[in-house]
């Protein structure tokens, strides 16, 4: 049903209207941020001229992707990275000597773990050209067939870097067997008869990077890369954080266009007047050319990873299409279902009610880490225990942070940040625990160990022996004797009992009470050898039962579904 001001999806509308033999034609309201990119692909190029590739480094971590970016660069950027992980996209200038000719190439490193698979798709969208740096000695791992896999939906043309060819364990055979696994994941080498291009290279001895460039530079001559050096400047955001001082700090991809000090820019929510430009090695600049990576201030606030910039002719124009997409952030945000009597009573129907959180509250430096933060941690958990992020920001911890973790019973975790001493005092005032961090392996192991704890351990019998009545005592203030005898296994006093009829349970979980040996008390009776039991309230024992004796063990369970022994379960757990 329908009333007159229902609102109607446009597939549904134009079916409506082929019954009336009506013919629909749906045009969407284009927003300002859409307007504004179809301006700026309308206006003329100003100054087209070749530009230089935008080189993508790719692979499994530890392969040596930024080993291999230092050597290129002749500089050390690994040695900066906690545990020698890259925790978040840079974007380097490097300028190549190709055939006695000096050209600008950018180096997008991107992070190797699986944890940051959108930061290394985003990465793979910016570029013309993949370097997927594989181990000679160690071969094709899972993320470097990610990586193959971003690389080939993005598009872009593939090279190769063959590394660590220098070590012993590098053989030929070796380099052979990863040239197998290549090309069973699409990738022919060119010596093979195929089409890609791989580069035996050494990041510690410097072996194959002249051969790497050319054929990088090789790549980019065939895709014939051209750039408009003169119209207004547009591009991607390839991170943003605050800096104290500068406010919101973005590193850009300059891609078409020229970016200028003054400017006014639009990047996804964030708008403003362009402060200052700083290029990839810290130098302030006047204007930047494509393609450059830079970082500028005067955004009014943090713009995602991966939002496109323009350059505008007004900070009205720039204003209104942040504003228009702020407001669609907020619908969104307002859609997400409220927790009402209604629904809560659905949810408890559908057992929903029961799931234990782990609440958290994500502090990082960068807006791009926290994104992949937050995904990550909540793909943590089970039907039983999810990981639920309550706030996500950038900067450090603060005291609004403490005081909505206070509130919802939530962990504050800080990602390269620190909590401000007001932040810490107030958090050990209202015990709430601020957990840091400075490599995203940790937080996704802490919060694994975390939610396994919340899973009720598993209970599994395990059983000891079984025993046959051959005789029943009736005594008088104590109850019914079964005399038994021991067939297989151990019978122990006060372990779980299961007495059988004729192959059918006829009572479970009694506990035995009496276990006599002769007119001795006994723990244990073992197999061929005769007792005397007592069961706790059950008299109606019959000639021929077999009693079961079993324990129940308590596993600790996995989140991979697994389980292992806690501690040795007593008989008399229940008692």
């Amino acid at each position: 049903m329908a009333t007159i001001n229902s609102g109607i999806d446009p597939a549904k509308a134009i079916e409506i209207m082929m019954d009336f033999d009506v013919e629909l034609e749906v045009v969407e309201a284009k927003t300002a941020e859409e307007e504004i990119s179809a301006e700026v692909d309308a206006t003329e190029a100003v100054d087209v001229r070749t530009r230089g590739p935008v080189v993508t480094i790719l692979g499994h971590v530890d392969h040596g992707k930024t080993s291999l970016l230092d050597r290129i660069r002749n500089a050390n950027v690994a040695s900066g990275e906690a545990g020698g992980i890259t925790q978040r996209t840079s974007a380097f200038k490097v300028p190549v000597e190709v055939g006695g000719e000096t050209k600008e190439v950018v180096f997008l490193d991107t992070p190797g773990h699986e944890a940051f698979t959108s930061m290394r798709s985003r990465g793979a969208n910016m570029t013309d050209v993949v370097v997927l740096v594989v181990s000679g000695p160690e071969g094709v791992m899972p993320q470097t067939i990610e990586s193959i896999n971003h690389a080939k939906a993005a598009g872009v043309p593939l090279v190769v870097a063959l590394n660590k060819v220098d070590r012993p364990d590098a053989t030929e055979g070796q380099l052979q067997k990863t040239l197998r696994q290549l090309a069973d994941a699409g990738l022919q080498p060119t010596e093979w008869g195929g089409d890609t291009d791989i580069v035996r290279t050494s990041a510690t001895t410097g072996l194959g990077i002249k051969e790497l460039l050319e054929t990088l530079d090789y790549q980019a001559q065939l895709k014939s890369l051209k750039a408009d050096f003169g119209g207004r400047a547009r591009g991607t955001v390839i991170e943003a954080r605050t800096e104290e001082g500068r406010g919101s700090v973005a590193s850009l991809l300059v891609q078409q266009g020229m970016l200028k000090v003054g400017d006014f820019i639009v990047a996804g929510r964030a708008f403003g007047r362009v402060r200052d430009i700083t290029d990839d090695k810290g130098k302030r600049v006047r204007e930047a050319l494509p393609p450059s990576p830079v970082q500028i201030s005067g955004l009014d606030l943090v713009p995602d990873a991966g939002d496109k910039f323009y350059v505008v002719d007004s900070l009205k124009k720039a204003e209104e299409a942040a504003e228009q997409r702020r407001h669609r952030e907020r619908e969104v945000e307002l859609a997400k279902p409220k927790l009402t009597l209604d629904s809560l009573f659905s949810q408890m129907q559908d057992g929903e009610v029961t799931v234990k959180e782990i609440k958290i509250v994500i502090k990082a430096a960068e807006q791009g880490t926290v994104d992949v933060l937050a995904k990550e941690c909540e793909k943590v958990g089970t039907s039983e225990v999810k990981v639920r992020v309550l706030h996500t920001g950038i900067g450090g911890i603060n005291r609004s942070d403490v005081l909505l973790a206070d509130a919802s019973k939530a962990i504050i975790i800080g990602f390269n940040v620190i909590a401000s001493g007001e932040a810490r005092t107030l958090a050990e005032q209202k015990g709430v625990e601020i957990r840091t961090y400075d490599v995203i392996y940790n937080i996704v192991d802490d919060m694994k160990a975390a939610a396994e704890g919340m899973l009720a351990p598993e209970l599994r019998q395990e059983i000891l022996g079984h025993a046959e009545v051959r005789q029943v005592f009736s005594i008088t203030k104590v109850g019914t004797i079964a005399g038994c005898y021991v067939t297989d296994g151990v019978v122990e006093r006060n372990a779980f009992i299961r007495v059988t009829r004729g192959g059918v349970v006829v009572q479970n979980e009694r506990v035995l009470e009496q276990l006599k040996r002769f007119k001795d008390d006994a723990k244990e009776v073992r197999s061929g050898m005769e007792c005397g039991m007592k069961i706790v309230g059950y008299d109606d024992i019959k000639v021929g039962d077999v009693i079961e004796c079993y324990k129940q063990v308590e596993f600790k369970r996995t989140l991979a579904g697994g389980s292992v022994p806690m501690e040795k379960g007593k008989g008399d757990r229940k008692k």
